[in-house]
């Protein structure tokens, strides 16, 4: 197994049971929903994985596109979400065929620690090409630099025990120490940044950005940034 796209593509076992990982996606969509600008409003989620509740996203918006990666989850995507009119499922190869501004709200939860900071710094050029002026990109669940394995651990305990898990949440957390997650997360590594850095990263890309007050997703140790691509009309013309 060669990258994390790979790994997210096979039988892994990241998410220890089956109530896990629709709890995961169920909290995420959830957080996602507080960001939805209008009923009418065009919403990317860049990089979505299964992306379980992602009805309860297209019901509240115009039209959701999931852009993923992996084929294998991707075409799960397809045959899950095929019937319903609001949503797209696209690969990232297709995302620079979307029209300048035509998107109000991209969301990229979870995905920046796996991404080297050049292909971050891509994804954001991107961003900023596609939001609409005044949309809005929203950074989630990204890893700090002092923030360990063991954090990680404690959160998805608490979340287990809160949603009646707990029991495979150890199991799973033995797995997992035993599998090939562990093995990618010590041979290539998870991307880590601090909130000065990231609010760097994102002012470079053209964004204006800012911290959110909570995570996106069920780990508080994690931050979430909300970046608004500028308004060009309410820039006031330079003088002579």
């Amino acid at each position: 197994m060669d990258d994390w796209i790979d790994y997210y593509d096979s039988t892994h076992t990241i998410y220890v049971s089956k109530l896990h990982r629709d709890v995961h996606f169920r909290v995420i969509a959830s957080d996602i929903l507080a960001y939805v600008p209008s009923p009418d409003a065009v919403v990317l989620d860049y990089s979505c994985g299964e992306a379980l509740s992602a009805a309860q996203v297209a019901a509240a918006c115009q039209k959701l596109i999931l852009a993923e990666p992996a084929p294998g989850v991707r075409g799960r995507l397809t045959a899950r979400f095929g019937p319903n009119p609001k949503i797209e499922v696209r690969s990232l190869d297709d995302l620079p065929q979307l029209p300048n501004g035509s998107v109000d709200l991209a969301v990229m939860i979870s995905v920046a620690q796996y991404m080297t900071p050049a292909e971050l710094d891509r994804a954001f050029g991107l961003m900023r090409r596609i939001l609409k002026p005044g949309g809005k990109l929203v950074l989630g669940d990204i890893l700090r630099p002092e923030v360990g394995a063991a954090t990680d651990v404690i959160a998805l305990l608490k979340l287990a025990a809160k949603n009646g898990f707990l029991t495979d949440a150890l199991w799973g957390l033995a797995r997992t120490a035993l599998s090939d997650y562990w093995q990618l997360r010590q041979s290539i590594g998870l991307q880590r940044y601090g909130e000065t850095d990231m609010m760097a990263k994102l002012k470079a890309a053209g964004f204006s950005p800012s911290r959110a007050k909570t995570n996106v997703g069920y780990n508080p140790a994690r931050m979430t940034f909300v970046a608004t691509a500028p308004d060009m009309a309410s820039k006031k013309p330079e003088t002579a």
